[in-house]
């Protein structure tokens, strides 16, 4: 049986770092949630359509592509819009995941999904990983990374499933509160551990 690992954790918390490793250190395939997000919104798709039509034309940008400033805004200020874009966006990125899960010849494959309870894809996977920090880490990265006011950074973070929830549904925690190197050691311990089982 396929070894899946659903890689999940709040907004900022470091998952990229550890997707970035397992890709480098163990070459294992890496999915991505968000990058099937953005092909589900390329220019001309159906469902960037649909936004447009939801939102009108502020929404695009002088190319017609997304305007994903304008989105995040509308999205992080209301629970109903994003639970319409989440609806719009999510049933597309589960078949992608679906069909290159069928397609992997690997027998261990990494699908990062940073809202994998949010959006109710944990039927997907066989285990999962979350990546964990204090909340003064999460926020302090959040405002560093995307040039936030502390305002908006905590909307963004207040949008996602509380990182104690996550943790508390994992099969394995990543405590990233320290080191990068503590928190590769862990990475590597967890692909053991769960190897022999």
């Amino acid at each position: 049986m396929k070894r899946i690992i659903g890689l999940t954790g709040g907004i900022a918390t470091g998952k990229t770092t550890v997707a970035n490793y397992l890709a480098s250190a163990y070459n294992l395939p890496i999915l991505d949630a968000d990058i099937y997000a953005r092909d589900a919104v390329t220019i001309g798709s159906p469902i960037l359509d649909a936004i447009a039509q939801r939102y009108g034309k502020q929404i695009l940008l002088a190319d017609g592509s997304l305007n994903r400033q304008k989105l995040g805004e509308i999205i992080f200020e209301s629970q109903d819009e994003r639970n319409k874009i989440e609806e719009l966006i999510h049933p597309y990125v589960g078949d992608r995941f679906q069909e290159a899960i069928a397609q992997s010849p690997t027998q261990i494959i990494v699908l990062v999904i940073p809202l994998l309870f949010e959006v109710k894809m944990t039927d997907l996977v066989t285990e999962i990983w979350v990546v964990y920090c204090s909340k003064l880490q999460q926020l302090q990265r959040l405002i560093q990374r995307n040039h936030l006011s502390q305002e908006q950074a905590q909307a963004r973070i207040n949008s996602q499933l509380s990182l104690a929830e996550k943790a508390s549904r994992a099969d394995v925690v990543l405590d990233n509160s320290s080191t990068l190197e503590i928190l590769l050691k862990q990475v590597d311990i967890a692909l053991k551990v769960k190897s022999i089982n």
